[in-house]
């Protein structure tokens, strides 16, 4: 597998910048929880790691442009720090802009509407889905799917991603309808434990039926609700289990058709007439129905 690397800076030197001279250019929500751990880890054995700082535009602006390391920055800013210590470098916003993506996207935790949210970005800055999938370690389709998400998601369900109403993986299912009906039914279902996961893709190709045929007949606008898509699951797994019924009633009638052969193979008599007329040859069946695996070889008839 090719390996993808960002050597995008030149002239990097380590230096010690005043905090309130850095503008963060792509900022991110962290968790507060483990942050105030972070801040208490700074206060107590200082600071570990330098952040990483573009100063292309020092001169023109007087601000360093934040490339990594804002939990820290935002870290000495809480503790009253004035200096911190910084990596600088010189390159291009877009550069910066580009780094500072693939930096948050190592830190950010899979699954979670950010994570999503920062392929997108990367995907917008011209990136295809086979390069952004070798940086976040994950499939192409993977990478797809939630760009897909961030694209064709409605409101409400990224938002109920983000308030952890839907799991992830069921948003990128639902984002892949492009209808908005055909989502907000998924999510109305969804809520109601009527549609999962597990049984999401029948309930999508019934929905999606069920609008391609109005749409083929012309039909005027009615309302698809959730109370529709359970009459026509009932409706589906109705035929279905017909459909079963049906099967089982068949394989039935084969059985005692063949316990009939069965038993006609076994006499002697019966076999010596149908060998007279060139009429013995069994009929040729596999797997369960196989009849020789079924019969003991019939004796011939004595005098």
């Amino acid at each position: 597998m090719e390996r993808v690397t960002i050597r995008l800076m030149k002239d990097r030197r380590r230096e010690m910048i005043p905090v309130d001279k850095i503008r963060v250019i792509n900022s991110r929500t962290r968790d507060e929880g483990q942050f105030a751990l972070n801040v208490q880890s700074i206060d107590a054995v200082g600071q570990i790691k330098d952040i990483r700082v573009n100063d292309k535009f020092l001169a023109k602006d007087g601000f360093y442009e934040l490339i990594c390391g804002e939990g820290r920055l935002i870290a000495h800013q809480r503790l009253g720090k004035t200096h911190i210590r910084a990596e600088v470098v010189t390159c291009s916003r877009k550069q910066a802009y580009l780094e500072s993506l693939v930096e948050n996207l190592a830190r950010t935790r899979p699954g979670t509407m950010y994570f999503a949210r920062e392929l997108k970005a990367l995907h917008d800055e011209g990136w295809d889905y086979d390069k952004i999938a070798r940086v976040a370690c994950r499939s192409v389709e993977y990478i797809r799917q939630y760009i897909r998400l961030v694209e064709n998601g409605e409101d409400r369900l990224i938002q109920g991603v983000e308030q952890e109403v839907f799991p992830i993986s069921f948003a990128v299912l639902v984002a892949g309808a492009d209808d908005a009906t055909i989502q907000n039914v998924l999510m109305d279902a969804f809520d109601q434990g009527i549609v999962n996961s597990q049984n999401f893709g029948r309930a999508r190709a019934i929905i999606s039926a069920r609008m391609d045929g109005r749409k083929q007949r012309h039909a005027g606008h009615e309302e698809y609700t959730v109370a529709t898509l359970t009459q026509d699951i009932a409706k589906a797994t109705e035929a279905k289990d017909s459909f079963a019924r049906e099967a089982q009633s068949k394989e039935s009638r084969v059985y005692t058709l063949l316990d009939g052969l069965e038993t006609l193979y076994r006499d002697p008599v019966l076999m010596e007439i149908l060998r007279a007329e060139k009429l013995d040859k069994r009929p040729e069946l596999t797997g369960k129905y196989n009849l020789a695996g079924r019969m003991d070889p019939p004796k011939e008839a004595t005098a």
